[in-house]
C-alpha cells in the first residue's frame, strides 16, 4: 500500500491506495497526480468512504488524472451539502403523512373515523368503523419505523461528515427555516407609497394653481422634459405589475422561483418589489417637482441649466444602483436581471432560457421607454438642454432613423431567440412564433412611418399589416401562451387544469387582452383629444400596453407551471426548497 496525503483539509487523516497507484508531489500545492487506468477500481478496493475523497472530481488528460484537491473537494462538498439538504425533508414528509404507532390514534384514527362517519348512515352499522380502525392499527403503513430509521441514518451521516460531529449545527443546516418577515420592509413600502401619493397630489395642485399648462412654454416643456420623466413612470408601473404578478403567483401556488431559476430563498417577494417601485416613484416625483419649482421661481431662473440636468442625474443614479457591485439593495436579483439582459442582447451566442425570453417579452412592451432613453442621449448629447427651444432630436435625419430602429429592437431580439430555438430544438412552433415577431416588426415600422409621414398609402399599409399582426399575436397569446380556447376540455373554451377557481377571470382576461391589443388603432386613426397633449396620449397608451403585459405574465407562467408549455424543463415535478437562509440574510 502507498500512503498519499492530498491536502491540509483532511485534518491530518491519510488515505491508503493500492500499491499499483503511483502518486507524486510534483504538482502544485494542494494537488497531486495519480497514474492509473483503473483508478475507479482502486478507489473501490481501498474501501475509502470519506465523502471528501470519494466524490472528488477527476479531470482526464491523456493517461493522467490530475486532482485539483482543494478546488474539486470544495465544489463536491457544496454539491453533497445541497443533496443532503434536498433529500432530508423527503422522509420527514413521509413521516408526517404516515404517523408511527405512538401517534396513530391521533393521526390515522381521526382521518379514518371521519371517513367512516360519512358512510355510517348508509351502512347502518357502527361496528364497521371499529373493524376498519383495527386494520389501520395493524397495517404496515402505521407500524413501520423504516422512515424514522432512514432519517436517523441521514442525520448521523451528515452530522459526522459536514458539521464535525456537532449535532445541533448539523440539524440546523438540515432542517429548513421559515423565512423571516422583515417589518422594516413593510414599513418602508408603506412610507414610500404614501410619499408617492402625496407628491402626485402636490404635482397636480401646482400645475393647476400656477396654470402651467396654459403658459407659452407648455408645448416646449411637453416635448422636451415630459419624455425624460415619463421613462421613470413606465418603469415604476411595470415593476408594480410584476409585484402584483408575484402576489397572485404566491396565492395560486405558481412556483415562479423554480420556473425562473431563482436561488431558493433569495428571490424577491412582492413587498420588496413594491419597495423598489415606490422608492423610484418617490425620487422621480421629487425630481419633477424640483424642476418645476426652479423654473417657476424667479430667484432660481438663472440656474435653468442645472434644472435641466435633474432628470439626467436621476437616470445616472438608477443606473449606478443597478450596476453596483456591493452587496446592497438585493445584489443577487440585480445581477440575475443583468445576466438575463446580457443574454438577451447576445442571443445568438447563448441557449435561450425562460428568463431570457420572458425579459425580452417585457421589453416589447417598453418601446416608449426605449424611445425615451434614445431621447436622453439626443437631448443631452447634442446639448439641447442648454437651450430648450432648440429641438435637434425632432429634425435630425439620423435620429429619426434610430426612432425606427429602437421600436423594433425588442421584437428583433425575440425573433433571434426563436431562430436560435429552431436551430437547437428543431421544433416548428418556434418558426410560427418567429413569423409573429416578423409581422410585428413590419407593422411597427409602418406605423412609425405613418406617424412621421402622413399619407393615404402609409395609412392603408399600416392598417393591413397591423391588423394581421394583431390577429396573429392575439391568437398566440390566448391559445399558445395561455393554453386557453381548447376544444373538448371540461372547462368550456378554457383548459383542463386551472389554478384560479373563478372561470370568469379567464374570460375577462381574454377580452381585455384583445381590447388592449388594439391600442395601435389610435396611431392609424390619428385620434386627437383637445384636453390631452400628444405626448400625454402616447404615454397613456404605453401604460395600457404595460398593464396588458402584466396580465399576460400571470397566465403565461400559470400555463408554464401546469403544462411546461415552453419545454424549458425536462420534468414537471416541483422540487423541495433548499435552505439558503444565510444567503438571504446577507443579501437583504
Amino acid at each position: 500500500m502507498v500512503k498519499c496525503y492530498t491536502s491540509n483539509h483532511n485534518h491530518g487523516r491519510d488515505h491508503h491506495f493500492p500499491a499499483n497507484v503511483a502518486c507524486d508531489r510534483h504538482a502544485p500545492a494542494g494537488a497531486f497526480t495519480c497514474r492509473e487506468h483503473g483508478l475507479q477500481n482502486a478507489l473501490d478496493e481501498s474501501g475509502v468512504t470519506r465523502p471528501q475523497l470519494a466524490f472528488t472530481r477527476m479531470v482526464a488528460c491523456g493517461h493522467e488524472l490530475h486532482f485539483a484537491a482543494s478546488i474539486c473537494r470544495g465544489r463536491c462538498l457544496r454539491n453533497l451539502l445541497g443533496s443532503f439538504v434536498v433529500t432530508h425533508p423527503r422522509p420527514a414528509s413521509s413521516r408526517d403523512a404516515c404517523p408511527l404507532k405512538s401517534s396513530s390514534s391521533s393521526g390515522w384514527n381521526i382521518f379514518y373515523s371521519k371517513m367512516m362517519f360519512g358512510v355510517e348512515n348508509g351502512i347502518a352499522a357502527r361496528k364497521a368503523s371499529r373493524q376498519y380502525m383495527e386494520m389501520v392499527d395493524n397495517s404496515y403503513l402505521t407500524s413501520s419505523d423504516e422512515v424514522h430509521k432512514l432519517m436517523l441514518r441521514t442525520e448521523s451521516t451528515f452530522i459526522e461528515h459536514f458539521s464535525n460531529s456537532n449535532r445541533s449545527q448539523g440539524k440546523n443546516l438540515l432542517r429548513s427555516k421559515a423565512n423571516k418577515e422583515r417589518h422594516r420592509i413593510t414599513f418602508s413600502t408603506g412610507f414610500f407609497f404614501g410619499c408617492s401619493i402625496s407628491l402626485i397630489i402636490a404635482l397636480v395642485l401646482i400645475i393647476h394653481a400656477r396654470n402651467i399648462m396654459g403658459t407659452p412654454g407648455q408645448i416646449t416643456y411637453m416635448e422636451t422634459m415630459f419624455p425624460l420623466y415619463r421613462f421613470f413612470g413606465f418603469v415604476v408601473l411595470h415593476v408594480i405589475m410584476y409585484a402584483a404578478n408575484i402576489y397572485f403567483w404566491k396565492i395560486y401556488r405558481v412556483n415562479y422561483s423554480f420556473i425562473f431559476g431563482f436561488k431558493q430563498g433569495t428571490e424577491l417577494g412582492y413587498r420588496h418589489v413594491l419597495l423598489l417601485s415606490f422608492g423610484l416613484g418617490t425620487f422621480s416625483l421629487c425630481a419633477a417637482l424640483l424642476n418645476l419649482d426652479m423654473e417657476m421661481d424667479s430667484q432660481t431662473k438663472d440656474y435653468k441649466t442645472f434644472s435641466e440636468l435633474i432628470p439626467l442625474f436621476l437616470l445616472a443614479l438608477v443606473i449606478a444602483i443597478t450596476l453596483c457591485p456591493f452587496n446592497i439593495l438585493y445584489r443577487s436579483s440585480r445581477f440575475f436581471f443583468l445576466t438575463a439582459l446580457f443574454r438577451c442582447i447576445a442571443v445568438p451566442f447563448y441557449t435561450v432560457n425562460l428568463p431570457d425570453f420572458f425579459l425580452a417579452d417585457q421589453l416589447t412592451s417598453q418601446v416608449q421607454a426605449l424611445r425615451s432613453l434614445e431621447f436622453y442621449i439626443c437631448y443631452y448629447g447634442f446639448g439641447d438642454f442648454r437651450q430648450r427651444r432648440r429641438n435637434t432630436c425632432r429634425s435630425n435625419g439620423v435620429l429619426t432613423t434610430f426612432y425606427f430602429i429602437v421600436a423594433v429592437i425588442p421584437y428583433w431580439l425575440r425573433l433571434l431567440q426563436c431562430i436560435r430555438r429552431i436551430i437547437e430544438e428543431k421544433d416548428r412552433m418556434h418558426g410560427y412564433n418567429a413569423i409573429k415577431y416578423l409581422l410585428t416588426i413590419v407593422a411597427a415600422c409602418l406605423r412609425t412611418a405613418y406617424t412621421l409621414n402622413r399619407g393615404a398609402t402609409w395609412n392603408i399599409t399600416a392598417w393591413v399589416f397591423s391588423g394581421v399582426a394583431t390577429l396573429y399575436a392575439t391568437y398566440w397569446d390566448i391559445v399558445v401562451d395561455w393554453g386557453l380556447l381548447q376544444i373538448g376540455c371540461k372547462n368550456s373554451f378554457l383548459r383542463d387544469k386551472l389554478l384560479v377557481p373563478h372561470k370568469t377571470v379567464y374570460y375577462a382576461a381574454m377580452v381585455l387582452n384583445v381590447l388592449l391589443r388594439l391600442v395601435w388603432l389610435q396611431t392609424v386613426f390619428d385620434l386627437k383629444f383637445s384636453f390631452l397633449h400628444r405626448e400625454t396620449l402616447v404615454a397613456l397608451l404605453a401604460c395600457l400596453e404595460i398593464i396588458r403585459r402584466g396580465i399576460w405574465n400571470f397566465f403565461r407562467l400559470e400555463n408554464e407551471h401546469l403544462n411546461n408549455v415552453g419545454k424549458f424543463r425536462a420534468f414537471k415535478t416541483v422540487p423541495l426548497p433548499f435552505n439558503y437562509q444565510e444567503d438571504r440574510d446577507q443579501d437583504n
